[in-house]
């Protein structure tokens, strides 16, 4: 995990640290992504439907720091000052030359973890909107340095600028720091998403990449990743084409066999299927409502005999992205 830029203003160590007072409530809702898209290798991302929900207030010194975590990750998560959320606030705070003296933190996880639909980058961003929050409105950042900070904190922007910005986006790194531009996906879009029971580690999937790969793959994956962002936006028949990857998604068959073949299936079916993030989740890009749920009944049938168990569900595109309420 990466180390987030320092906020504007003098750095910390050469001025004097101030401690924010008890009370400061904050709440942080922010949707799951899915990135990669097929093509979009580490560039695209969509926001979806399914939110994680964090409130945090602000204590006494000497009262402590506590976690109370309910749904994905209840009874696994740390409890105290080791979930990451806290670290992380604190490490943000601490940069912009602000202690806290204790934090009362309660979450409410709907996002699988380790299933590739963006769970660690919803925890960054969240963190980093939480500390933001927090602090006075003179020591505040901008949504690109909330976006770079929390894109370093994940390693890449791909799932935090979606999460942050909602709808479809487009993210790079220049000199400055981590960059994204916001779409607006078409409004026939129906992703269609397939979470097995059992997780795979990003580490793990990034591994099984190759160090290189050959011109004509990475001129295919260029060529249906401009095609992509027209038929996320404009024309959605076009999606079973612009999905086409050759860069990642094969070679991480070993980690995922049975998600892979469950992308051949549904893409013989004529149905515009990935793997979501690093995986194993498959994500359906479908048009409509009937083409929706044909990519329903045709995972459940794949599905039927397999070992592991799959959620299928709807998840319609979030268009608002993160949601910040403080009161003071």
């Amino acid at each position: 995990m990466g180390t987030s830029p320092a906020v504007p203003g003098p750095p910390a160590e050469s001025r004097r640290r101030r401690t924010l007072p008890a009370g400061i409530e904050v709440t942080v809702s922010v949707p799951a992504t899915s990135a990669n898209l097929g093509p979009g290798f580490d560039t695209m991302g969509l926001a979806l439907e399914l939110r994680d929900e964090v409130t945090v207030r602000t204590l006494e010194a000497g009262e402590g720091f506590h976690a109370e975590v309910t749904g994905e990750g209840a009874g696994h998560l740390p409890t105290d000052g080791r979930h990451l959320i806290i670290t992380t606030v604190r490490a943000q705070l601490a940069r912009a030359g602000w202690d806290l003296g204790g934090l009362q933190l309660t979450a409410h996880n709907r996002i699988p973890h380790g299933r590739g639909l963006g769970s660690s980058a919803t925890a960054h961003a969240t963190a980093v909107l939480i500390a933001q929050a927090l602090l006075p409105l003179e020591d505040r950042s901008t949504e690109e340095q909330v976006l770079d900070a929390a894109s370093e904190l994940e390693g890449h922007p791909d799932n935090v600028a979606p999460a942050l910005s909602g709808g479809l986006a487009l993210s790079w790194q220049d000199p400055a720091g981590y960059r994204s531009v916001r779409l607006e996906p078409h409004a026939q879009l129906v992703p269609v998403v397939a979470v097995p029971s059992e997780p795979l580690s990003t580490e793990t999937a990034r591994g099984l990449l190759p160090a290189q790969v050959p011109h004509a793959d990475a001129a295919a994956n260029a060529g249906r990743a401009a095609l992509l962002v027209h038929g996320l936006t404009t024309d959605p028949s076009v999606l079973l084409a612009a999905t086409e990857d050759r860069l990642h998604q094969e070679h991480r068959a070993p980690a995922m066999p049975e998600s892979l073949a469950l992308v051949h299936s549904l893409r013989a079916e004529g149905l515009a299927a990935v793997v979501s993030g690093a995986g194993p989740t498959v994500l359906v890009l479908t048009s409509g409502a009937e083409q929706a749920e044909r990519a329903e009944r045709h995972i459940r049938e794949a599905t039927a005999s397999s070992e592991q168990q799959w959620r299928v569900s709807v998840l319609p595109v979030d268009r608002t992205g993160a949601k910040v309420k403080g009161h003071r």
